[in-house]
């Protein structure tokens, strides 16, 4: 079997090659422009015949069109009166003391928001039906405007879907159609809208750029990786492109799982840092999902990996700002040029360059030898930044650091502190091509003792596209207050609605007895707005285990009734077979060399991963590289070795962070 797992990034595009038992992990530099051209180019560097290849891969495509405020031109289809409902949105104002917030264009210009009849009550009555007359208005429109897609969103079209079809059939042939009751099929109409408006602005940019990969991979099984962890094969993401926004970052979440699975480390708190951004997460056993998130400032209410992100990568750029301040990120250098020490053509400092000047990295390591970094360039942008502060260009490279330090801290404090968890009771996971350089420093800023760094953590969200199952995570309202629906009716409407996702499985080639299903509801006290998931125990049970709840997270439970909300259901084939081989008890040798690190004393030993065995304890400081990554191994903390090659680190009893 032959598997090669792909995260495209926006300075990298790792590649892991699964064949036979064993791993083999390449990394190219991403193409933006045509993203496919690097994942075709590296597959062509690993030997690759594309004919009988399972390729899955996380895109970043539909996320950076979205960030970028890229798309078609899209026209949104609603009933009379709410044409403008994706402008008005919530009302609510995202800063709530900032009394001159900055103008924020609508969604959708005016001259593109169309309304038609098709309209339902809240009880699945026709208030207003749909017309020959509306779908003649309709084509007309389409002709006059010559939009690139649609969006429809009508009232209540999760209770009868009809209309939306209706006015679907009569679009013309080869016209990207996306319709809210298919899109997310869900109370809410402005979520419902922003889902679907997404996935028709971006749909056709998706397309082509999954038609092109298919094509440059012909033969091959081309499968994308969801925002919710599982994977779909490309035809289908095609279709389904706001279920593709967080696709590598889910990758990642499923690949520190599954390397810490392998140590019996269960409770994670992870940071991804790559060259442009980095992402926080949870994994308590596995990746949680949430229905809250947000890109763009936009509302994405399909199910996706719960994750915090922020502009700190190895590319971030540090400047001044208008007051002689110093800042770090969010702008980034990217692949092109890069960091100044890519000899590039990049002058400006960057976290990595500050890396390279304190010392935390051998400029003949970097990738494992394949690229080398050019001390003297970023020296020189270092000193260029530090003359402006007044400092030294080390003096200036620490700034630098401390600051991407503190802005990780404070993303990982929002996604455990400020949840009600405490950081102690997790161990500190850092992956990407960056992470390992400031794991140390963050889990002292957290008051963390324990850390991982997973084997091959450079391209460790490519590594979890191996160990991603396909699968479908399905959602329907079904509004009413849960006594009254009783067990055997919330029974028959779980199993219909699974049904829909295992018979597309089925059509993926995965069988229905390898299939595990894992049912939910979204449940509230009745007046109330926010939900809370429960997994499926019957209505007795699980009415039980909302209060218990409740009661966990606000502390207090209300005498109130408990009303149904929505139902969920996630169907998923089984995971790869796959584990990571044993690296055995003895390393190579010894130290590779040595560097100067600013605040270090005497100089500091290189090591390669490969050159520590199992049980081999290294004190810090040091620097480990691999072919992918280089850790920091701070002074006071101390690294080892397990079975399968992740490093564990330890911090010393009573040193202070």
């Amino acid at each position: 079997m032959i598997i090669v797992g792909i995260d495209t990034g926006g300075t990298f595009t790792d590649l892991v090659l699964w064949r036979d038992g064993s791993i083999r992990t390449h990394k190219v530099l991403s193409t933006p422009a045509a993203p496919e051209q690097a994942i075709l180019h590296g597959i062509a560097e690993l030997g690759l015949d594309p004919v009988g290849l399972n390729v899955i891969h996380g895109s970043t495509v539909a996320t950076n069109a979205v960030l970028e405020g890229k798309g078609v031109r899209t026209l949104y289809v609603a009933n009379r009166g709410l044409g403008d409902l994706l402008t008005i949105g919530r009302q609510a104002r995202p800063d709530l003391y900032d009394l001159q917030p900055p103008a924020r264009l609508p969604p959708v210009p005016s001259e593109l928001c169309v309304e038609t009849g098709g309209r339902l009550g809240a009880d699945g009555r026709w208030v207003e039906p749909l017309t020959a007359a509306d779908l003649d208005a309709l084509k007309a429109t389409l002709a006059r405007l010559a939009p690139k897609s649609v969006a429809i969103n009508l009232l209540f079209s999760y209770l009868d879907d009809s209309a939306e079809r209706a006015l679907e059939d009569a679009m013309p042939e080869g016209l990207f159609v996306a319709r809210s009751s298919e899109v997310l099929p869900l109370v809410g109409e402005y979520e419902r809208g922003i889902a679907t408006w997404i996935n028709a602005r971006i749909g056709p940019i998706v397309a082509r750029y999954i038609g092109r990969l298919a094509d440059g991979l012909s033969g091959a099984r081309v499968s994308v990786m969801q925002s919710s962890g599982e994977a779909v094969t490309a035809n289908q993401a095609a279709r389904h492109t706001a279920r593709l926004l967080l696709s590598g970052p889910a990758g990642g979440l499923a690949g520190a799982a599954f390397a810490a699975a392998q140590t019996g480390c269960p409770r994670l708190l992870t940071f991804d840092m790559g060259g442009t951004s980095t992402d926080v997460a949870v994994v308590d056993g596995e990746p949680r999902l949430t229905t809250d998130g947000h890109i763009a400032g936009f509302p994405v209410a399909l199910p996706m990996v719960d994750m915090h992100t922020i502009g700190a990568g190895g590319g971030s750029i540090a400047r001044l700002d208008a007051g002689g301040m110093l800042l770090v990120g969010p702008e980034s250098a990217g692949a092109d040029p890069g960091p100044a020490c890519y000899d590039r053509g990049g002058r400006e400092a960057t976290v990595t360059d500050a890396n390279l000047v304190l010392g935390r990295l051998d400029p003949n390591g970097f990738l494992g030898g394949r690229m080398r970094l050019n001390p003297d360039a970023a020296h020189a942008a270092l000193e260029r930044l530090g003359r402006a502060l007044g400092l030294s260009a080390e003096e200036a490279a620490l700034g630098v650091i401390r600051l991407a330090d503190e802005h990780m801290a404070r993303a990982l404090r929002v996604i455990s502190v400020q949840r009600g968890l405490d950081p102690r009771d997790f161990i500190l996971t850092s992956f990407g091509g960056a992470g390992a350089l400031h794991v140390c420093a963050l889990a002292e800023a957290l008051g963390m003792t324990r850390a991982l760094v997973p084997v091959h953590a450079g391209v460790l969200s490519a590594l979890g596209m191996l160990v991603t199952p396909a699968g479908r995570t399905l959602t329907r309202t079904r509004l009413g207050l849960l006594a009254e629906a009783g067990d055997a009716e919330i029974e028959a409407a779980l199993v219909a609605l699974a049904e829909s996702g295992i018979a597309e499985l089925g059509q993926e080639g995965v069988a229905r007895a390898a299939l595990r299903v894992e049912r939910s509801l979204d449940l509230r006290y009745r007046g109330q707005s926010h939900t809370l998931n429960l997994h499926w125990a019957g209505v007795e049970d699980t009415a039980a285990a909302f209060h218990a709840q409740h009661r966990d997270r606000y502390g207090h439970r209300l005498d109130l009734p408990v009303e149904l909300v929505n139902l969920r259901v996630r169907v998923r084939g089984p995971i790869p077979d796959l584990a990571l081989p044993s690296i055995g008890a003895s390393g190579r040798g010894g130290p590779t060399g040595s560097s100067t690190a600013y605040g270090c004393p005497t100089p500091v030993a290189c090591w390669t991963r490969e050159d520590l065995g199992q049980g081999h304890e290294l004190v810090g400081p040091a620097i480990i590289a691999d072919a992918l990554a280089t850790t920091w191994l701070a002074p006071g903390w101390r690294a080892d070795l397990d079975a399968v090659g992740n490093l564990m680190l330890q911090r010393a009893v009573g040193r202070k962070p």
